[in-house]
């Protein structure tokens, strides 16, 4: 299966895995190397020996969690054993430092029997500041977590439990408000009885469901008293005697809840129509829910639907849980976690939902509006706030309840969680879910380039965009079976053949007949190149966004662009934006491809460019102008070029942060800056505009070749429609974001060019500068 690849090569490439161990301390001496190990290191060795509770001020201890399996409930997977779960634990660390900067290593225990299982992890408290039990059946599941939460003093959580009955509880008490129905009158019917499906419900309970109007049901239908397969966490919730429901079918019946924590299709629309009024149906089965959302509305247009995928509303994701839980009760130091920490999240994930939606959620989502209501009873997973709402409260939870060894200001703390991630860390997936939102036609000329068909497969996979190709159709099909890739649902179109063509030799004609070419000549153009016909599709409306130049270098790729589509009014020039994403944050870096030696105006103008698209990517920019200066201490015509501009830049946009000259080094060290307390600048710069384009150029190349920078680009600012341009043997993760980034720009392209941008053009009437593009 193409999926299948794809993924098997995501995981083999470059480093094999997920994950990495780095040093967070200096070691690039033989000093710093004797403070980390011998003889160094015996001093806080030493500390801790007198005092056990120091570990947590010398060591990685408090910021660290295991993620411990043994490989016998594998999420689909089932019992796939130890070594087959590793790539699965390596995901959920992932998560934790994604969502959390949380620090993990993954367990996977080659050992099935429940008690030595407590014995081993329970062994491992002096390394770990919390576990997180993942993947282990049901019914060994209960009783390894009640052992070790007993043996052990600090946090162990299952999160196939807990986690999914957090968050159920948190849709649960916002549903029911919408639909007007009360926690304790509320009949519930659940399908599904294993860990998931008892904590859900034990977790309902706590909030105020009633334990006797609840009804769960497995493969052998209702629980009910009388059937003999039932362990001690499946009794609790048993029917009684007088209770003659034996079916799904039976039990759904009036109900006004029904959730589904089992597999797909299980729930049919009949089912559905005998629920009570204003029923609430969860069908959380991934990636085949119980009924399908578009059916289950089909069915009873009354109801608040939720599943647990992330196309429909309403996506009930345990992401939303752990990472948050683990982050409050590490900081706190908490011994466990304890019930009043469980309700304290899913009423904090609930109150979220209650909140105005930030402009960044907006942003990511593609949504002009989004409010608390049937179709959002429950914050996105990536809404940057679920962190500083989640984390304290559960913080806040552990100190009330005695549990936290480390008591701190929870509103000061609040404070360091919104400056702990920030929204920069997750730019790309913000931009990749705009993208979601609203996918456009985007066209891929180089149809023939393997890493091309593989990223437009990724693209309709991922539901991005819509790739149009460009070549013979045959030839475009037979490359893509020959690489296992599956092409349904793109467009192809060869332009040589396509009924397209007359009116593209019309159009290229007119638009270009004073500058040397024939019509003869523009049908010849159109024909020998599908980089102009591709311009030309975008040109005409015939497409939304183009990505090209995976096989040609950047001036054969972008001087069509902008002889066919233009730049925008006002704008003198194009240019080009490269995106920095580095485990400290992102940087934006412009100019990087075109502009040679820009003057003054140009300078401003990039500037400008650059920070209007930063804004349109969800970021709030930061600009520095870069010189070999700092604020005039170095006079000379280069640095008074940008000092000149960044003048200009301020009286035509005064609300935007920008500041210079600049030494690099200022600009992204608050520290280095401290001796200009008149700057602008507050933080670090995240867009910074070089003086010329040896700078610009030298210094991405640079990031990209050491290997610690993923870099995005060359994005291209200033021109009328979407267009971007790739490096040359790009790959297919650049391919794919690439397309989100064109096809973001083309949902925020409809309105109008900054007015600034008009009155930069007014204010030199000198021809602009050279660019490496003839015009």
């Amino acid at each position: 299966m193409t999926q299948d690849s794809d993924a098997l090569r995501y995981h083999s490439q470059g480093r094999p895995g997920k994950i990495e161990v780095v040093w967070t301390k200096p070691v690039a001496s033989q000093l710093d190397l004797s403070k980390a190990y011998s003889p160094g290191v015996a001093a806080p060795c030493r500390e801790i020996a007198a005092d056990p509770d120091k570990v947590d001020l010398y060591t990685a201890r408090r910021n660290l969690v295991a993620v411990v399996t043994n490989g016998t409930a594998v999420l689909g997977l089932g019992n796939i054993g130890p070594r087959a779960a590793k790539p699965v634990m390596e995901g959920k660390a992932v998560l934790f430092k994604r969502f959390a900067d949380i620090d993990v290593f993954d367990l996977e225990l080659d050992e099935l029997d429940p008690d030595r299982l407590v014995e081993i992890v329970s062994a491992l408290e002096p390394t770990f500041g919390g576990i997180n039990l993942e993947d282990i059946r049901a019914p060994d599941c209960f009783v390894v977590e009640r052992a070790l939460r007993a043996r052990m003093g600090i946090p162990v959580f299952h999160d196939d439990q807990h986690g999914t009955a957090i968050i159920s509880a948190a849709a649960l008490r916002n549903a029911a408000e919408l639909q007007e129905k009360r926690l304790d009158e509320l009949i519930v019917t659940c399908v599904g009885a294993g860990a998931a499906a008892t904590s859900c419900m034990q977790m309902w309970v706590r909030l105020g469901v009633k334990r006797e109007n609840i009804t769960l049901l497995d493969v052998g239908g209702v629980l009910h008293i009388e059937r003999p397969d039932l362990d001690e966490f499946r009794r609790e919730f048993a029917r009684p005697k007088t209770d003659p429901r034996r079916t799904l079918a039976e039990a759904v019946v009036d109900a006004d809840v029904l959730i589904g924590l089992s597999v797909g299709n299980l729930v049919t629309p009949a089912m559905l129509k005998t629920m009570a009024k204003r029923p609430i149906v969860f069908a959380l089965a991934n990636p085949d829910p119980e009924i399908g959302y578009q059916d289950a509305l089909a069915a009873r247009p009354d109801a608040i639907v939720a599943t647990g995928r992330s196309d429909f509303p309403n996506q009930v994701n345990n992401v939303l849980g752990f990472p948050y839980i683990f982050r409050g009760a590490l900081d706190v130091g908490a011994r466990t976690i304890s019930e009043e920490m469980k309700v304290a999240a899913a009423e904090a994930i609930a109150e979220l939902a209650r909140e105005d939606v930030s402009d960044e959620v907006l942003r990511a989502y593609g949504r002009s509006r989004m409010r608390f209501g049937r179709d959002y009873i429950i914050p996105k997973p990536f809404d940057n706030r679920v962190l500083y709402w989640v984390a304290p409260a559960v913080a806040r939870a552990a100190q009330e309840s005695g549990v936290a060894r480390y008591p701190i200001d929870i509103d000061a703390y609040r404070e360091r969680l919104v400056r702990r991630i920030s929204p920069t860390r997750r730019v790309l997936w913000n931009i990749l879910e705009m993208a979601r939102s609203a996918p456009k036609r985007i066209v891929y000329p180089e149809s023939e380039n393997d890493s091309i068909l593989r990223a437009a497969h990724r693209v309709l996979e991922e539901r991005i965009a819509q790739p149009i190709l460009l070549g013979p159709p045959e030839r475009i099909r037979e490359q893509a079976a020959r690489l296992g890739v599956d092409l349904t649902g793109a467009t192809l179109i060869d332009p040589r053949e396509s009924e397209l063509l007359d009116g593209y030799v019309d159009a290229l004609w007119q638009k270009r007949q004073r500058k040397g070419m024939t019509r003869l000549g523009a049908q010849k153009e159109l024909r020998r190149s599908r980089v102009v016909f591709g311009m030309m599709m975008v040109e005409l409306g015939d497409a939304d966004g183009i990505v090209a130049g995976a096989r040609q270098d950047y001036p054969a790729t972008i001087r069509p662009a902008l002889q066919i589509i233009g730049v925008r009014p006002g704008v003198r020039r194009a240019a080009g934006m490269y995106m920095v994403v580095t485990k400290l944050g992102v940087r934006f870096m412009a100019d990087t491809t075109i502009n040679i030696q820009p003057d003054a105006q140009t300078l401003a103008e990039i500037a400008i460019l650059a920070a209007e698209t930063v804004l349109e990517l969800g970021l709030e920019p930061r600009v520095a102008m870069l010189s070999f200066s700092n604020f005039g201490d170095a006079p000379h015509p280069e640095s008074q070029k940008v000092a000149d501009a960044v003048a200009i830049v301020k009286a035509r946009w005064p609300e935007l942060m920008i500041d210079g000259e600049m030494q690099a080094n200022v600009a992204l060290d608050e520290e280095a800056r401290a001796p200009y307390p008149f700057s602008k600048l507050k933080g670090n710069a995240n867009v910074l505009i070089f003086p010329n384009l040896d700078a610009g150029n030298a210094a991405y190349k640079l990031l990209a070749a050491t290997g610690d920078a993923d870099v995005v680009g060359p994005i291209v600012m200033g021109v009328k429609k979407p267009v971007n341009v790739l490096q040359q043997g790009a790959n297919v993760d650049s391919i794919v974001h690439m397309t989100a980034i064109t096809v973001a720009r083309a949902l925020r392209l409809g309105g109008q060019a900054k007015e600034s941008l008009s009155d930069l053009h007014k204010l030199s009437s000198e021809r602009p500068p050279d660019s490496i593009v003839p015009r």
